[in-house]
């Protein structure tokens, strides 16, 4: 059986870091509410004129170097985002040329928070089928670009970032012992879009708009869907919560982490948490939280990591790969 193990994590923030103080004077808020509530405690904004796509092209080069390898080596592009440069092309496709990559394909992912874990098991999905050899897998956000500054209840919880992964194909046994991407699942259901949305588009009303929450449904929704979908995503793979050395969970909420993690069983200790230093950057969360734990050293090989997600939609899905 063809698997897709990760070669190379990479990742890039924005040089400017936001501290929950900057809010203070601008919104009826401290820096102890966003703390107790959210584990945040600071997050990256991009400068004027950097776009997304910027943000795209460094991670994935940080990445294609971890990896050892060249932009020629890649057989396509699959990047995850809510916030492209532009309604067309594809963001990926102008990642693709900032790579100087003239072959293959490159195409955008929308589901949100979960926008990396639909990338990562779609990139799966075509290595399985011997579509792809390498493909590079990016999430990547400027949600600072479509924030309300007047709402409290979300301004304070995102920011911007990207980060990558460099998929390939290698030949496995076919059982949970194999390394690469083990199993996925994956889920949508529409009648929850308004807990989750913007308020704007190009259809309905041909403007960019305001990310809009209603944050305690999204919370309950949250815990049960992705101790949900995990639980299945380990099924599918043949194995537990037992055999979980690492879960890399989208970094939205501190609570929600910990609650999820409660609920599958797992100590702190086995969760990998950036969301202090990054807040939420939505698709790009997952990457960011891989790449800066790659960076440290802390996945050894043949250990099982799990990564799961929820966002607008709602969607939500989980994956899970052995190192």
């Amino acid at each position: 059986m063809r698997r897709a193990i990760i070669r190379g994590t990479g990742h890039y923030l924005p040089e400017r870091i936001v501290e929950n103080s900057w809010f203070e004077d601008k919104l009826e808020t401290s820096d102890e509410w966003i703390r107790s509530r959210t584990g945040i405690e600071r997050r990256h904004f991009a400068a004027e004129g950097q776009t997304t796509s910027d943000l795209g092209i460094r991670a994935a080069r940080a990445a294609l170097e971890r990896a050892g390898m060249a932009i020629g080596d890649i057989d396509g592009i699959i990047l995850a985002t809510s916030t492209p440069d532009f309604t067309f092309p594809a963001t990926a496709t102008i990642v693709q040329a900032g790579l100087g990559m003239s072959r293959g394909f490159a195409f955008d992912v929308q589901a949100v928070c979960a926008g990396f874990v639909f990338a990562l098991a779609n990139a799966d999905a075509m290595i399985r089928a011997g579509q792809a050899d390498r493909i590079l897998v990016i999430g990547a956000e400027t949600f600072s670009r479509i924030m309300d500054w007047t709402d409290r209840g979300t301004c304070v919880l995102f920011g911007d970032g990207a980060g990558a992964v460099v998929l390939e194909a290698q030949d496995g046994a076919g059982t949970s012992d194999d390394r690469g991407i083990l199993a996925s699942d994956l889920n949508s259901d529409g009648k929850y879009r308004e807990l989750l949305y913007v308020d704007g588009g190009v259809s309905a009303t041909g403007t960019v708009g305001k990310l809009r929450m209603q944050g305690n449904l999204v919370f309950r929704h949250a815990v049960e869907k992705l101790a949900s979908t995990a639980h299945t995503a380990l099924g599918r793979a043949g194995l537990t919560g037992a055999d979980v050395d690492w879960l890399v969970p989208h970094q939205a909420n501190l609570r929600i982490i910990s609650a999820t993690a409660q609920k599958m069983g797992l100590p702190l200790d086995k969760v990998v948490l950036t969301v202090a230093d990054h807040g939420n950057t939505s698709a790009a969360s997952i990457p960011l939280a891989l790449s800066v734990a790659d960076g440290a050293g802390r996945f050894a090989p043949g250990q099982v990591l799990l990564t799961e997600a929820i966002g607008g939609g709602l969607s939500w899905g989980a994956v899970v790969l052995r190192w």
